[in-house]
């Protein structure tokens, strides 16, 4: 990130960030399309954003059409609200090029799990923080990942793995190709199952029960 005062991200907390003179965007990501984004969309829709966009893939890919929609859809004046900074960022140097992206064009970042708002308004202690707080989440990041490996290992032992859980039943799939023939959005169907659109893609290309 920058070293000029003038151009590095504030460190506040929400209640201190003041008002959204523009549009609340949510983002929501999970690393696939098995896992479900309904608790993060429960989260950014508490926060009573006015949109939100969602990926279904991997913090480590650059491929995430959804944050780049987002970072294009955002204008002066807007905040962006992620559920916390590993869901936004694939590496401490991504989230740094982001938030320095979007609050260069006056746009504010909101992190619910970090309690974290940055905007033009900076404080040196900023960059430091920003750092530090994406540092952590990197970390936890990578010993998440060596758990979840060494977990699958002995499961595979044991002979008990059974891979990731479906993100929708088989009702809930049967109740989005009803939605679909009825003429209902593809995105609205998603937004009410909770899932990402690549999800569903997914799962109405599959042959029916």
């Amino acid at each position: 990130m920058t070293n000029r005062t003038e151009s590095s991200p504030s460190l506040e907390t929400p209640e201190q960030s003041g008002s959204v003179s523009g549009h609340k965007v949510g983002y929501a990501r999970v690393s696939s399309p098995q896992q479900n984004l309904a608790r993060q969309i429960e989260q950014l829709e508490a926060e009573s954003v006015d949109t939100y966009f969602t990926d279904e893939a991997s913090g480590s890919s650059r491929s995430r059409p959804g944050l780049e929609e987002a970072l294009r859809y955002l204008r002066s004046g807007d905040q962006l609200v992620v559920t916390s900074m590993d869901r936004c960022a694939r590496s401490l140097v991504d989230l740094h090029s982001i938030v320095d992206e979007l609050v260069g064009k006056g746009v504010s970042v909101k992190f619910l799990k970090e309690g974290q708002v940055y905007s033009q308004d900076s404080t040196p202690i900023a960059t430091l923080m920003l750092g530090l707080l994406g540092a952590v989440a990197e970390f936890e990041r990578s010993i998440i990942r060596e758990r979840q490996a060494e977990g699958i290992a002995r499961a595979k032992q044991r002979g008990v793995y059974k891979g990731r859980a479906k993100a929708l039943t088989d009702e809930q799939v049967d109740q989005a190709r009803q939605w679909v023939v009825e003429g209902i959005p593809k995105a609205e169907v998603a937004r009410r199952l909770k899932i990402g659109r690549t999800t569903l893609y997914a799962y109405l290309n599959q042959e029916p029960r």
